[in-house]
């Protein structure tokens, strides 16, 4: 009980994370009104394999969340498809 307790303390309940995922994708919603599995997939695909225009970390900036996990580069999300 203890353990679940100072787990809870230290885990941020702040809604601006959300908020700001929920921001980020609505440009891409208004395209549909309802959202299947195909889009949804493609979406997470084109999301994981864009970079970065702009990042507070420097190293960030210009690579995509892909290159940045695994480390390698890869070529442009389209020629991936």
């Amino acid at each position: 009980m203890e353990a679940v307790t100072e787990t809870l303390r230290q885990t941020p309940r702040a809604s601006s994370l959300v908020e700001n995922l929920n921001f980020q994708l609505r440009n891409y919603f208004f395209l549909r009104r309802t959202l299947g599995n195909s889009y949804l997939g493609l979406l997470q695909y084109f999301l994981n394999h864009r970079g970065f225009m702009r990042s507070e970390v420097p190293e960030c900036e210009g690579k995509s969340p892909k290159e940045l996990l695994t480390g390698a580069p890869h070529p442009h999300w389209l020629e991936l498809l």
